[in-house]
């Protein structure tokens, strides 16, 4: 997809396959580093994939928190890049 502004759901895809990629476990500032995102449109994607269940927080034993995918998250990625496939093997 050439278009210079990624869309919706192609934002929520790379949200999402950055948490994914970085070991299912990521703290939430390199994730808005990584996601190339205001902040206030990443808090606006976050709160969307919060309230979806795409995402979940969990804390380490210091408190320090870190974002994980649920298995609906997981399965978002796998379904998205399926289609992503059938879009470039037609062309479209």
């Amino acid at each position: 997809m050439n278009n210079k502004k990624r869309d919706r759901l192609e934002v929520i895809y790379d949200i999402l396959k950055i948490i994914s990629e970085k070991h299912n476990s990521i703290k939430p500032t390199p994730l808005l580093r990584y996601s190339n995102l205001s902040s206030s449109s990443f808090n606006e994607y976050y709160a969307e994939l919060q309230s979806k269940e795409f995402v979940k927080e969990i804390f380490d034993k210091d408190g320090r928190k870190y974002i994980t995918l649920t298995d609906k998250g997981f399965k978002f990625l796998e379904k998205y890049k399926m289609i992503k496939g059938l879009i470039e093997e037609f062309e479209l």
